[in-house]
C-alpha cells in the first residue's frame, strides 16, 4: 500500500527530506547542511546543483532509514526557501550563475532608484509586495545585466528562471516539468495576485522575457514525476508551496484570523485573511496563503531576516556557544540582559522597517556584560521583532489576536516561547510536530493524491504539545519593548515604525 508521503524541504541552511505516514506522523528524516557564500557585503549565494544533489541524497537516506522504497510512496511534496533566484540552461540544466539567496541585498540601489518611479505604486497594488532586494525580480535583472551573454540567451528562450522549487522540480523530472505554484510565484514581484497571472506590464517594466517563466499551478496539482532513476521508481509530485505557506498548511491555519510564526533562519509571521487582500499601512506584505481548486486564500505576512541565523552567528562566528540548544540554559542563568539589546541586521531589516542599509548592533554593554547577557539578548530580539509584526498586523486588521501557533527549529526552546508569550501577551501554542513546513508539503501532496478529502481532514490531525501563557506584567513588558524600539532607532535610516501602543 502506498500510505506514505515524501516531503522535500529545501531550506536556507539545510536540505531535508522527511517521510510521513497518512496520519501526519514523522517516520524518518535526513538532512544535510547547505553552504552559503558571501562574496561581498550584503551578497548571499548558494550552489543550485548542491541543493539538488543534497535533495537526492536526503530522499534516498530517509527512505533507507524507514526501510521503505519508492513503491511505498503515494506522492511527494516540495517546500522551499522563497524568493531565492536561479537561472539555468534549458538543455544542459547548468545554472548560469549561483543562486542569489532571498537574504541578498545587492540590488538595494536598483530598488531605491526604481522606487522613485511609477513602478513602486504599480508593483505594490498588483503583487502586494514592496520594491525590495528581498524579492526575485531585481535578482533576475541583476543576472541578466551582469553575466555575459545571459540576456541574449534569455531572449532567445534558451534559459529558464525559477525559484528553488522550480529548479528542483525541473531537475527531479529530468527537465520535463518547468512549473511553480501560486505561493512561490506570488513572491517574485512579477505575479498579479488578483488576476493570478504573470503580469505583462511589470515584465515589460523590468525587461524580463516572459519565455523564461514557469507555468503557475495550484498548490495541489500534478507537477510531474520524480524520474525513476532517482529513487528506483517514479514518484508523482502533487504538492508544492513556499516554506511559509507550507507551514501555514502544516499548522492548519485554514480560517481567517488564524496566525502562525515560523522560526527558522528568519522568522515569518503569516495571518490568514481569507478571501480579502489587505493592503497594509505598516509595510507588511499581501500574499497568497494557498490556492487549492483554483480558490485563493490570501494572507498578510511579516518577514524577519534573522532569527535562527543569529544563533548560528553566535555559534559559528563568535564561538559563544557550541550547539544551538545551549542558548536556553544560558538565557536562564541571568534574570535579564541588564539593558543589552542585539539588533541582528546582518543584511538589513525586514518588516515593518524594510531598511536594506541597516546593519547589526550590540547596544547597552557594560563592564559586567557577559556571554549569558549576549546570548539572552540574541533570543529576546526574536520576541521583540515578532511583536513588531504583531503590532503592525493588529493595526492593519483593526482587530486583536489571541493565539499564535509557532514552529521551526527555535520553537523547541521553551524559554524563548515563554518570553515570546510574555512580550506578546498572547497564548503561544506549539504543535507536536514542529517540522510543519515539511508536514504542510506532505499534506498538500496527500490532498491531491487522495489520501485526504479536504482541509478539514488535515485540520483534525493538528495536535498541541505545549501552551505558553504570559506571566509578565504590562509595565515590565512595555518597558522592555520600548528599550527595543529605542535600540532599533539607532540603526535605521528613518527610525522605528510608528504605531500607537495600547
Amino acid at each position: 500500500m502506498r500510505n506514505y508521503l515524501l516531503a522535500i524541504d529545501q531550506g536556507t541552511t539545510n536540505s531535508r527530506a522527511i517521510i510521513f505516514d497518512r496520519r501526519g506522523c514523522l517516520i524518518s528524516q535526513h538532512e544535510m547542511a547547505l553552504r552559503q557564500t558571501f562574496p561581498r557585503d550584503g551578497w548571499v549565494e548558494q550552489d543550485p546543483l548542491e541543493m539538488f544533489a543534497n535533495t537526492v541524497e536526503c530522499c534516498r537516506a530517509a527512505l533507507g532509514k524507514a526501510n521503505l522504497d519508492a513503491d511505498s510512496l503515494a506522492a511527494a511534496g516540495i517546500s522551499n526557501q522563497r524568493e531565492t533566484t536561479v537561472i539555468w540552461d534549458r538543455i544542459t540544466g547548468k545554472p548560469v550563475y549561483p543562486a542569489i539567496v532571498w537574504q541578498d541585498r545587492r540590488t538595494s540601489e536598483m530598488c531605491r532608484q526604481l522606487s522613485k518611479t511609477f513602478l513602486q505604486e504599480m508593483v505594490y497594488h498588483k503583487t502586494g509586495l514592496l520594491l525590495d532586494p528581498y524579492f526575485s525580480a531585481t535578482k533576475i535583472v541583476w543576472i541578466l545585466e551582469n553575466v555575459q551573454g545571459v540576456r541574449e540567451r534569455a531572449a532567445k528562450g534558451d534559459l529558464l528562471f525559477g525559484t528553488v522549487d522550480t529548479f528542483l522540480l525541473w531537475q527531479l523530472t529530468h527537465g520535463k516539468s518547468h512549473a511553480t505554484d501560486a505561493t512561490n510565484a506570488s513572491r517574485t514581484l512579477l505575479f498579479n495576485i488578483h488576476d493570478q497571472t504573470w503580469d505583462d506590464e511589470i515584465l515589460r517594466a523590468f525587461n524580463i522575457p516572459a519565455v523564461m517563466l514557469p507555468v503557475v499551478k495550484d498548490n495541489t496539482a500534478d507537477f510531474g514525476d520524480i524520474h525513476g532513476s532517482i529513487l528506483g521508481k517514479s514518484v508523482p509530485v502533487t504538492g508544492m508551496a513556499g516554506d511559509q505557506q507550507a507551514a501555514t498548511i502544516g499548522q492548519a491555519c485554514f480560517h481567517s484570523g488564524m496566525v502562525k510564526a515560523t522560526y527558522g533562519t528568519g522568522c515569518f509571521m503569516l495571518l490568514n485573511t481569507g478571501d480579502r487582500v489587505i493592503q497594509s499601512n505598516n509595510k507588511l506584505l499581501s500574499t497568497i496563503a494557498y490556492r487549492i481548486d483554483h480558490h485563493v486564500t490570501y494572507g498578510l505576512e511579516g518577514s524577519i531576516f534573522s532569527a535562527g541565523e543569529t544563533v548560528k552567528w553566535l555559534r559559528d562566528t563568535l564561538g559563544l556557544i557550541t550547539h544551538a540548544a545551549e542558548t536556553e540554559a544560558l538565557a536562564k542563568k541571568v534574570h535579564s540582559t541588564e539593558g543589552v539589546y542585539l539588533i541582528p541586521a546582518f543584511t538589513g531589516l525586514g518588516a515593518p522597517y524594510w531598511d536594506p542599509d541597516a546593519r547589526g548592533a550590540l547596544l547597552g554593554l557594560t563592564r559586567s556584560s557577559g556571554r549569558e547577557h549576549v546570548v539572552r539578548a540574541a533570543l529576546e530580539n526574536v520576541a521583540y521583532q515578532t511583536r513588531d509584526l504583531l503590532e503592525a498586523m493588529k493595526s492593519d486588521c483593526h482587530s486583536g489576536l489571541n493565539t499564535l501557533r509557532v514552529d521551526g527549529g527555535m520553537a523547541a526552546n521553551n524559554w524563548l516561547l515563554q518570553f515570546l508569550s510574555d512580550i506578546l501577551n498572547l497564548q503561544v501554542h506549539r504543535p507536536v510536530c514542529i517540522e510543519t513546513t515539511a508536514l504542510g508539503a506532505a499534506y498538500l501532496a496527500g490532498l491531491q493524491a487522495g489520501l485526504y478529502q479536504s482541509l478539514d481532514d488535515i485540520s483534525k490531525m493538528w495536535q498541541m504539545s505545549a501552551s505558553f501563557v504570559s506571566q509578565m506584567s504590562k509595565t515590565e513588558r512595555d518597558k522592555l519593548y520600548l528599550g527595543w524600539r529605542n535600540a532599533v532607532n539607532k540603526v535605521t535610516r528613518a527610525g522605528a515604525f510608528s504605531l500607537d501602543q495600547k
